[in-house]
């Protein structure tokens, strides 16, 4: 373990050398069945030769252009990526490096909105308990969980947190003198896999659009594909039974495959708001990053390729619910989250320490998500039969961390 990092992450004691497909493979030559991705980052597995040879292409020709000049690797992503996200109601598209940065973008892109159209002081942006959009000051501000403010303040004013699926609160709470956004996960991740409600969504849907606040989701660890759907808010209507259409949508994490980026994407209302000067980011829209970015959209993007995702997460989860020890699963796709009856992260180290026990083992790796609960978070390249391997392997590891207890 490297001494020369700063203390601030909870590092399981293995170190990685390689991977292939679903696979990590550390400095030992002990292999890992890797149930992380990367949280949510390497949506194709490890090593995976169409975004290998996408991102060396791309390296061999130019690393990066400033946003002074265009860059034909990122015209091209981008134009994908708003294809991509069209059903949704996207026009266009910011590119920066991060999630946390998306989110901020997102908060600024509102706020003008707002203050073009109304005048100062509509600025607020609502959020949900639980939530998660970041750890910069705005967008920590932006999450709801007390957890991840304590030793920061003060935070950037302007954020208003509710209980996601309490309407009546929703309905008091989207003031049109004073709010410009309501900000929602469809799935909240980082909180231990809480779907929102149909009734909650239509609901936000009907309110931002009668109330003129602007409907934005933070599709960052729930979209591209994670559900089931490209997005996961396609899964969500209106009260009238029509597709849901979003103000503004943010995606990072998986969007390259395994490489930085982040969006922000603008519909009707928003696409035109931002001028030149108005936001910018040295990195956004690299080059390399804008190379694999394709990949994963043209891979990933398709009906049969979506069907798929959905097929293994229903397999993963059906498997997951019998298991001895598993309270409650909640999820889609391949986004699962389960609670058990002891601490989750002591069976994240018997993950790790499973691939000590001789050649033919391996280790586990999985997330938590609370106290007590396990976060599956698999790339979407999972066979039927590493997802048998895998949860063989949960019910091996519940049972011995209950029986150590």
């Amino acid at each position: 373990m490297s001494n020369f990092f700063m203390n601030t992450y909870h590092r399981l004691p293995v170190t990685f050398a390689k991977g292939e497909g679903s696979w990590l493979y550390d400095i030992d030559g002990k292999k890992y069945l890797d149930f992380t991705s990367g949280i949510a980052v390497n949506l194709l597995g490890h090593n995976y030769p169409p975004l290998v040879r996408a991102v060396s292409e791309q390296a061999a020709k130019y690393l990066h252009v400033c946003n002074y000049y265009q860059s034909d690797a990122s015209d091209a992503f981008a134009e994908k990526l708003v294809e991509a996200c069209a059903p949704a109601g996207m026009k266009n598209v910011f590119l920066a490096n991060s999630g946390a940065e998306a989110n901020e973008g997102a908060c600024k892109l509102a706020r003008k909105y707002s203050l073009l159209k109304y005048g100062p002081g509509r600025h607020t942006i609502v959020t949900l308990q639980g939530s998660f959009h970041g750890r910069t000051i705005t967008t920590l501000a932006a999450t709801g969980q007390e957890k991840f403010h304590r030793d920061f303040g003060p935070f950037t004013e302007g954020f208003i947190h509710i209980q996601g699926g309490d309407i009546s609160a929703l309905e008091s709470v989207l003031d049109s003198k004073s709010v410009a956004g309501l900000l929602i996960e469809a799935v909240q991740g980082e909180s231990g896999i809480i779907p929102q409600s149909q009734e909650f969504i239509a609901a936000a849907s009907k309110l931002c659009a009668e109330r003129d606040i602007l409907l934005m989701f933070d599709e960052i660890q729930c979209g591209l594909g994670r559900t089931g759907t490209f997005l996961a808010l396609e899964q969500y209507q209106d009260f009238l039974g029509n597709p849901l259409k979003a103000d503004i949508v943010t995606l990072a994490k998986g969007l390259a495959g395994g490489i930085p980026i982040g969006a922000v994407l603008a519909g009707e209302k928003t696409c035109g708001v931002f001028g030149i000067g108005d936001h910018g980011s040295t990195f956004g829209g690299n080059p390399v990053a804008a190379a694999a970015g394709l990949v994963v959209l043209k891979t990933v993007n398709t009906n049969e390729f979506l069907q798929e995702i959905k097929r293994k997460g229903d397999l993963l989860t059906a498997a997951i619910k019998q298991l001895p020890n598993v309270r409650e699963v909640r999820g889609r796709g391949l986004m699962i989250g389960f609670d058990i009856e002891n601490n989750a992260w002591p069976v994240l180290e018997a993950g790790i320490a499973r691939a000590d026990l001789g050649r033919e083992q391996c280790g586990l790796l999985m997330l938590s998500a609370g106290n007590n609960t396990l976060r599956l978070l698999p790339p979407y390249v999972l066979t039927d039969s590493e997802i048998e391997q895998g949860v063989a392997i949960i019910s091996e590891l519940l049972n011995k961390t209950v029986n150590n207890s």
